[in-house]
C-alpha cells in the first residue's frame, strides 16, 4: 500500500519541530515542513520521501491471522508521549471543534483523482457559480476513528463508506476516489490530527468526507472540476440523551424521498429536506422525525439521518434498501452481528402499525451508533417502549458493536481497520 498516512504527531502549533510517534508512543523530532503563504503541506508521497531521509518511518502491512490492516512507525525507544489537545474530554459534545489539517484532492470533469495533499484546517475558497453551491452537486459521507488504551488508532470498514461514496457519484454524475484512494486519504488525516483523537471511552474523532462540484457552471451541467476533502472534529454523543431513550414522532405529509430520486445515496441535498420538520419536532420536544414512504405513506423509511429497526420477540425487522433509504453501514454492520447473535433478521416493508405492537424500537448511524427509542408519537398517540430505560436488544446490540468499534472485542468479522 501507499504509506501516505505517516502524518502521526504533526503538531502545527509547536514553535520548532514536529513529531513522529512510533509503536511504544515514542516520539522523533522531526524537521518542520516547508509551508508556503497559503498554508500547504507537503504532499503526502514528497513529506513520506522526507521522514525517510530523516529516520525509519511508517510502513503498512496485512496480517491475515488477526484480519487488521497494520500501520507501524519504527523508532527509538523514548519515554516521550503524544500531547493530546486542551480540551474538556469529559464534557465532549456533537459539534465542530477546528483541528489541524484537512486533506484535499482535485480533478477536472472526465479524468481521475491523483496527488492529494495535507493542508491546514480553514475556509476554502469557492466560485459563487460552484455546482455544488447552484445546482447540490455534492455528497458526503462519515465515519469515526477511535483510540485504544494502547494509543493504537481504530477505524470502522473505511473501504465502505469510500465504496458508498463512489456509488453516489455515479449517482450526481461526478468522478469519485477509488476505494484506496479514499482509505488512505482518511488514514492520512486521521493521523495528521492524531492529537484531537479523544482518550479512551470519552469519545471518538469524527471524519467527515466530501466530494462536491467546485468548478464553476452557469447552465444546468456537471461541474468542470471536483474537490475531495476531508475534515475531522472530536466529538461525543450525537443525541444529548446518550444512549438514554429518544422520543421520536412520525411525519405523515413531508417525506425524505421518493421513488427514482437520490434518497438512497449520501448527497447534501437530503439533509436540506428534513430540517423544516426536523425542527419543528425539536420546538415540541421530539428528539427527531420518523418518515413514511411516499406513495403509501404507511411504511417506515428513515429517522433524518438514522435507520430505524423494530424488534419483536426474537425478530429484528428494518425497511429493505429500495433506492429511497440510505444503505447505512453502521446498519449492514449491525445486521451482521444480530445474526450471529443468533437473531432473526428481516429486511422487508414494515407498516407504521407495526410500532404499536414492538417491544423495542432502536436507530442506527454513524454518529448514533445505536439510539434507543423510547416513545414514537404517531397521529396523536403516543407508545412507549419498556419501563426500564434502554432496551435489552438495543443495550446488547449497541455494547456488541461498540465493543469491537473500541478494540475491546476480537475482531472476527475482519472490520477493523489499526493504526499503529
Amino acid at each position: 500500500m501507499e504509506s501516505g498516512a505517516v502524518f502521526a504527531g504533526l503538531h502545527p502549533n509547536s514553535p520548532s519541530h514536529h513529531l513522529l510517534l512510533g509503536p511504544s508512543r515514542s516520539a522523533i523530532k522531526i524537521l518542520p515542513p516547508p509551508i508556503s503563504t497559503d498554508h500547504k503541506l507537503l504532499s503526502p508521497h514528497s513529506l513520506s520521501l522526507q521522514l525517510q531521509k530523516q529516520t525509519r518511518f511508517a510502513s503498512f502491512s496485512n496480517h491475515s491471522n488477526n484480519n487488521v490492516n497494520s500501520l507501524r512507525v519504527a523508532s527509538p525507544t523514548s519515554n516521550v508521549a503524544l500531547e493530546l489537545a486542551d480540551i474538556d474530554w469529559d464534557n465532549l459534545g456533537f459539534g465542530l471543534m477546528p483541528t489541524d489539517y484537512m486533506y484535499t484532492m482535485k480533478c477536472s470533469q472526465g479524468e481521475t483523482f491523483s496527488k492529494g495533499e495535507l493542508i491546514r484546517f480553514g475556509n476554502i475558497e469557492l466560485s459563487p457559480s460552484a455546482g455544488v453551491l447552484n445546482y447540490g452537486q455534492g455528497l458526503f459521507e462519515g465515519l469515526k476513528a477511535y483510540r485504544k488504551h494502547d494509543g493504537n488508532i481504530l477505524l470502522f470498514r473505511p473501504e465502505e463508506n469510500g465504496l458508498r461514496l463512489r456509488l453516489g457519484a455515479e449517482r450526481m454524475c461526478m468522478p469519485a476516489p477509488t476505494v484506496d484512494q479514499f482509505v488512505e486519504a482518511v488514514k492520512a488525516t486521521v493521523l495528521a490530527n492524531e492529537r484531537w483523537i479523544p482518550p479512551p471511552g470519552k469519545g471518538s474523532l469524527y471524519i467527515r468526507p466530501l466530494l462536491m462540484g467546485s468548478g464553476a457552471v452557469l447552465g444546468l451541467a456537471p461541474s468542470p472540476e471536483y474537490t475531495f476533502l476531508i475534515y475531522v472534529s472530536p466529538v461525543g454523543n450525537y443525541f444529548k440523551e446518550g444512549l438514554a431513550p429518544i422520543n421520536l414522532i412520525v411525519e405523515t405529509e413531508i417525506h425524505r424521498a421518493t421513488p427514482g430520486g437520490t434518497g438512497g445515496v449520501k448527497t447534501i441535498g437530503n439533509y436540506a429536506a428534513v430540517l423544516q420538520a426536523q425542527s419543528a419536532a425539536k420546538a415540541k420536544g421530539y428528539s427527531d422525525v420518523l418518515y413514511l414512504d411516499s406513495i403509501n405513506k404507511k411504511y417506515l423509511e428513515e429517522v433524518s439521518s438514522c435507520n430505524v429497526f423494530v424488534v419483536k420477540g426474537n425478530v429484528i425487522s428494518t425497511p429493505a434498501i429500495k433506492g429511497t433509504i440510505l444503505p447505512g453501514i453502521t446498519r449492514k454492520s449491525i445486521l451482521d452481528v444480530a445474526l450471529s447473535q443468533g437473531f432473526q433478521v428481516e429486511e422487508r416493508h414494515v407498516a407504521v402499525e407495526e410500532l404499536l405492537d414492538a417491544d423495542e424500537v432502536f436507530c442506527t448511524g454513524t454518529a448514533v451508533v445505536v439510539s434507543p427509542v423510547g416513545s414514537i408519537t404517531y397521529l396523536g398517540k403516543r407508545v412507549s417502549y419498556g419501563s426500564e430505560g434502554v432496551g435489552r436488544v438495543s443495550q446488547q446490540l449497541y455494547s456488541a458493536l461498540t465493543s469491537l468499534q473500541m478494540g475491546l472485542t476480537e475482531d472476527k468479522m475482519g472490520w477493523i481497520v489499526e493504526l499503529k
